[in-house]
């Protein structure tokens, strides 16, 4: 899975960005945020993204600048979110190699598909590398995308029983593995710990029906897996930012 980095200062929309995209199903995993451009650089120093999403205009350290710099760390792609649509910002993008400029408030159709776009360019330029035939230009979107078969079975579990009561153990049984090497394998594969993942994934898909609003939050919460509705507003807060009462538009 790709690893991927935001960057930006205003935490609603860090948050929005976050969790009202599907990231899992476009084989990414959000390896961390950072609320301005100097924090970005860092992270981009000591995390090597695959792709970078960040906002231009920040306090310390623009978007550009800390692309510029970061380029220089590790070789990533990147796209820029933001506010103003000055057409000297297109420019310098365009010249850093942005794969795409967007502008807030972000569409994320259009998000999906810059993904979509790095994932496909990446999959060609590995099989070109392998002396292989460039497949179909289409996103590698399943567990398939891991490396590791373990950690890939993990996805997998977490994916088909996340509204279901799961733990590491039931997988380190069906695999015959120790639950602590089982949960280094996944953290080393994609920078989460299996219980910090499954309840990402778990709010992830409660934001989405949140979207829906066809349920009760405390129906919300059954649905993706906990059983315990004050736990799911501490879980949920702990992610997102604030209660699950507070819409993310």
């Amino acid at each position: 899975m790709l690893k991927v980095l935001l960057v930006e200062d205003e935490d609603l929309i860090r948050r929005g960005l976050r969790f009202q995209m599907d990231w899992t199903a476009a084989g990414c995993v959000v390896a961390d945020e950072a609320a301005s451009g100097r924090e970005g650089l860092e992270k981009i120093r000591l995390l090597h993204p695959d792709v970078v999403v960040t906002d231009v205009r920040m306090p310390d350290m623009d978007g550009l600048e800390m692309l510029r710099q970061g380029l220089e760390l590790c070789s990533f792609d990147a796209i820029v979110v933001s506010g103003y649509s000055e057409f000297d910002y297109a420019q310098q993008a365009i010249r850093l190699g942005v794969v795409e400029y967007l502008l807030k408030p972000v569409d994320f159709h259009d998000l999906r598909g810059c993904i979509q776009k790095i994932v496909a360019r990446r999959q060609q330029r590995q099989q070109e590398s392998q002396g292989q035939p460039s497949p179909p230009l289409v996103p590698d979107i399943d567990p398939a995308a891991l490396t590791n078969r373990y950690a890939a079975r993990m996805l997998q579990y977490i994916q088909e029983h996340y509204a279901e009561r799961i733990s590491l153990t039931d997988l380190s049984q069906e695999l015959n593995i120790s639950c602590t090497h089982l949960n280094a394998k996944f953290k080393a594969e994609v920078g989460y710990t299996f219980h910090d993942f499954l309840n990402h994934y778990r709010i992830t898909r409660a934001v989405e029906l949140q979207k829906q609003g066809s349920w009760k939050l405390y129906e919300i919460a059954e649905m993706v897996g906990f059983s315990d509705y004050k736990y799911f507003n501490k879980v949920y807060k702990k992610y997102v930012g604030y209660p699950p009462n507070k819409s993310l538009s």
